[in-house]
């Protein structure tokens, strides 16, 4: 039967984080298992035995598992060149899904460091334990209240609900974002004096819908504040529809559209994708979002995305479906799936250069739309062969937004929880330094290697050719000492521009440069490939040449 594995806080058997069912390969809420290079998972449950097991493929990588006082899963890897760990997998990705991270009356922000801030009238309780990273003692009061609850106060006013108890799991949401700016208030209860010190006027502390309360509390105000939050996203979604054409769904109609989910084209990030037909006999892909969670969270990323924009390297949203818990996206279908499928499987079809070389232009051009041409900067964040879809006639669109990151044209860079796919990582990802649109510069670059290669770039392989190690280290030793042709698709024959080939392997190894600011915008990524600017040899990548060569010498021994 299907199982899957969850964490729960002490002495509760409420799971904060569940890793969704396992479907032979990877767990459904775990996507990035999906592009596993260094690790290998096998998953056991039978009636004699239930466990998980994950293999390194790479003897030399030292990795271990832990579960951090903050109530995360991390899977940190040694780095020899930074003599230090770094994570490369956290679960749950947003510090603010733990239960009682921050305490009673805090506010998290997955988007701040820290993420854990005290409300207005309130301190942080236990400083030095705040200063251990410790802050489920949350915040006190700055001064006592000095009433006492009686019954023309406890029943509320004004609409709305009074408690006189501990608030917990008050979060900042993003739902406020699509589509409008509407936000809901939370009004506190402070002593008279602390408003004094704050103002004269009443302040008013505004907040994400998302609230918990007290264990006392929790299931009244649970459901006031759930109802309202999806009113409010109801609203925004309807203005999206007005705004920009896009189709409110009945979850009957996409049953019926889909044959009842019969036919899936695959497995995204955080649900499936199943093909269906409008009664206009138009084809249309659906997503069906699993794990509330997790699905709630790429469904705004998604729509917000692309919801209000278009762009012909970018899949056309045509639809979404809201109906209680089920989340569901309508896309155009792409007739010719997604550019892995060409690539890597063993049945591929094989693509010839000239659209290998239009994919790369298109997939290039989309993001530099999304980069510099959108109101906000939007970050893909996990840029690879699966979420590059083909249309009929192989023209490239970017798709499964599930990840993305909004970036204030105020702003260069942003501080975020880890996301992506492993072998596409930029090194900043690893650091857990602020990122900034470079990283999907990094991963394009890993795309394209890709492209012209025709095989994934990474995987363990013992070779007596010492250039036979990591691919992208030996792009730029051949690019360095000549005959960058010898690197291309064997399945494209000699049909190739090689000064095309040469071109877009320069571009690739300027995009997977170690710091961000020797990389190329996508603008100029664009202009490099369609001839306008002259690309100069890269230099070594040294991080991939420290990670490779360790590689090589391990696998000779």
């Amino acid at each position: 039967g299907s199982a899957w594995f969850s964490l729960a806080a002490l002495n509760s058997s409420i799971p904060y984080w569940s890793s969704g069912e396992w479907n032979g390969h990877y767990f459904g809420s775990i996507p990035e298992m999906s592009g596993r290079q260094l690790i290998d998972f096998t998953f056991v449950n039978n009636e004699q035995e239930v466990y998980f097991t994950y293999t390194l493929l790479d003897d030399a990588t030292i990795m271990r598992f832990a579960l951090n006082n903050s109530g995360q899963v991390k899977i940190l890897l040694w780095v020899e060149r930074a003599q230090d760990w770094v994570p490369a997998h956290t679960n749950p990705n947003d510090h603010c899904d733990v239960y009682g991270i921050c305490g009673p009356f805090t506010i998290c922000d997955e988007d701040k460091l820290p993420y854990c801030s005290c409300m207005e009238g309130f301190s942080i309780r236990s400083p030095d334990d705040w200063e251990l990273e410790d802050r489920t003692g949350g915040c006190m009061r700055n001064a006592q209240l000095d009433c006492r609850i009686n019954d023309n106060t406890s029943i509320g006013y004004n609409g709305c609900f009074v408690w006189d108890d501990e608030l917990t799991n008050v979060k900042q949401q993003r739902c406020g974002d699509i589509g409008n700016n509407k936000q809901a208030t939370l009004y506190l209860r402070l002593a008279d004096k602390e408003v004094k010190r704050l103002g004269r006027n009443r302040r008013r502390i505004i907040i994400g819908s998302a609230v918990g309360a007290s264990v006392a509390l929790f299931g009244l105000l649970s459901l006031f504040f759930l109802l309202m939050t999806r009113r409010m996203c109801a609203h925004r979604m309807k203005n999206l529809q007005g705004d920009g054409g896009i189709i409110m769904f009945r979850y009957a109609d996409l049953q019926r559209a889909t044959k009842n989910f019969s036919e899936k084209l695959g497995t995204g990030g955080f649900g499936s994708v199943f093909k269906g037909v409008l009664n206009d006999s138009s084809a249309i892909a659906v997503k069906r979002l699993d794990g509330a969670r997790q699905g709630e969270k790429q469904f705004r990323a998604e729509v917000r995305s692309i919801g209000t924009i278009q762009h012909i390297n970018l899949v056309k949203l045509i639809g979404f479906c809201t109906e209680g818990d089920r989340r569901l996206i309508v896309y155009e279908h792409m007739q010719n799936r997604s550019l892995d499928a060409h690539l890597f499987h063993s049945n591929a079809t094989g693509l010839k250069w000239s659209i290998r070389y239009q994919i790369a232009i298109g997939v290039a051009r989309g993001l530099a739309y999304l980069h510099d041409s959108c109101r906000d900067c939007i970050i893909h964040c996990d840029i690879k062969p699966e979420n590059i879809l083909l249309d009929a006639s192989f023209a490239p669109k970017i798709a499964d937004f599930g990840m993305a990151k909004f970036l204030g044209r105020d702003f260069s860079r942003v501080l975020t929880t880890m996301r992506g796919t492993i072998g596409y990582l930029a090194p900043e990802w690893l650091s857990g330094t602020l990122i900034t649109a470079k990283v999907d510069v990094y991963s394009y670059g890993m795309v394209l290697l890709e492209i012209v290669s025709g095989k994934r770039n990474s995987g363990t392989q013992c070779t007596t050719d010492d250039d036979d190690v990591y691919f992208p280290v030996q792009v730029v030793n051949k690019l360095l000492q000549g005959g960058a042709g010898s690197l291309m698709d064997s399945n494209l024959h000699d049909d190739v521009h090689l000064d095309q080939v040469e071109r877009a392997l320069k571009v690739a190894c300027w995009c997977i440069q170690d710091h961000e600011f020797d990389r190329p915008t996508m603008g100029e990524v664009v202009q490099y490939l369609e001839g306008f600017l002259e690309v100069n040899i890269p230099p070594m990548p040294r991080l991939l040449e420290a990670i490779a060569g360790s590689a090589h010498s391990k696998c000779k021994q």
